[in-house]
């Protein structure tokens, strides 16, 4: 853990701690874990709306007139499929398969695509796609031009909508627009990682501070609340979102993670497409599948999964659901064994504490 002084802050760090928040070393980046609770937070989601501080995300611009020729090397989905305005959420591999990162693309012109990386893995991704820009290209670390909050749940089109000119309902699930938000410009995207609907606005940290003060503002009326990586982490889960270090890593492949929808073989080769394209011919050994503990006691990730007593597999992320009421989790179990449905247990405290797994996402917001 890094010491409080060499951790990353993000223009809002300021913003938290005269808010109370509570901190932690996340990835290197001094976070804000939660404010007035998980439960509070995560409810908030699911029944209003809360913002989320995620300027710590990086972001890469790749431009030029083979712009989209080094896209479709470095990322698994097929972004020749993209229309000016739209996102897509890609794997970044390795050439052996595994996840460099996930990450969403999104398309600002034929000759400009906007990428969005996972915070503590943005250096490296930023090395490994230069690495393989042999077109004719440019490859622009831009995360320090962009501050990032995303505004969450139901009554987040309502809070939004009072702060820009924008017309937010036209804009699609995966697109986005470039506006003004607060009057400030603003790159306005219409997805999240709660299972709700929401924005990401993307806008320069100066402004960071003043249009998270005006979103507050705004939202007020409908009970806004800032909220923090702990609640992010709860509503991701339910919805069964992958997170990078758990679900997916540099030995899981796409195909192992239930995200064969994001590879496209079929448009030729990118990084990583043979090592996938030999683990579909021969099937995948492994699942990601979900579970409900019956046992008392809760899942955390790394905790060993036993399948008739004998070792199986490993706990990806675990935790209690407060929308279900219950201690779920995710885990990698052999394929054979992976049905719904199936006992299992999961070693908690060196205990074995009986689970059940069950279909996913665990939760799906009504459209």
């Amino acid at each position: 853990m890094a010491s409080a002084a060499s951790l990353k802050a993000t223009p809002l760090n300021s913003v938290h701690r005269a808010l109370g928040a509570r901190m932690v070393d996340f990835g290197g980046w001094d976070m804000p874990v939660q404010y007035s609770g998980i439960l509070d937070e995560h409810h908030t989601v699911r029944n209003a709306v809360g913002m989320f501080d995620v300027s710590h995300m990086g972001e890469i611009e790749i431009r030029g007139r083979e712009a989209l020729r080094l896209v479709e090397q470095i990322a698994t989905n097929a972004a020749s499929n993209l229309k000016i305005g739209q996102i897509q959420y890609s794997g970044l591999l390795y050439e052996h398969g595994g996840f460099c990162d996930d990450i969403s693309v999104h398309k600002v012109a034929d000759d400009h695509y906007f990428i969005c990386v996972n915070a503590s893995n943005q250096d490296k991704d930023y090395e490994h796609i230069v690495q393989q820009n042999r077109f004719d290209a440019t490859v622009d670390f831009a995360s320090p031009r962009y501050a990032q909050i995303a505004i969450q749940g139901p009554r987040a089109i309502e809070t939004l909508q009072k702060l820009t000119t924008a017309d937010l309902p036209a804009i699609q699930y995966y697109w986005f627009t470039d506006g003004a938000v607060c009057g400030t410009p603003a790159r306005i995207s219409r997805m999240g990682y709660t299972g709700e609907d929401g924005f990401e606005i993307y806008i320069a940290p100066s402004e960071a501070a003043r249009v998270w003060a005006e979103i507050a503002s705004a939202g007020a009326e409908f009970g806004l609340k800032p909220c923090g990586l702990g609640a992010r982490n709860t509503l991701r889960l339910e919805a069964k979102m992958a997170l990078y270090g758990h679900e997916i890593d540099a030995t899981i492949t796409p195909l192992d993670a239930g995200l064969a929808w994001i590879v496209k073989l079929a448009k030729g080769d990118f990084t990583g497409r043979g090592a996938l394209a030999k683990q579909k011919e021969k099937g995948v050994s492994r699942k990601l599948i979900g579970f409900e503990m019956t046992g008392r006691g809760i899942a955390r990730d790394g905790y060993p999964v036993l399948v008739d007593g004998s070792p199986a597999g490993w706990v990806t992320s675990g935790s209690p659901s407060p929308t279900l009421g219950k201690n779920i989790g995710l885990c990698y179990l052999p394929v054979e064994q992976a049905a719904i449905g199936r006992a299992i247990q999961v070693i908690v405290r060196e205990q074995p504490v009986d689970a059940v797994t069950v279909a996913t996402p665990f939760y799906k917001r009504a459209r």
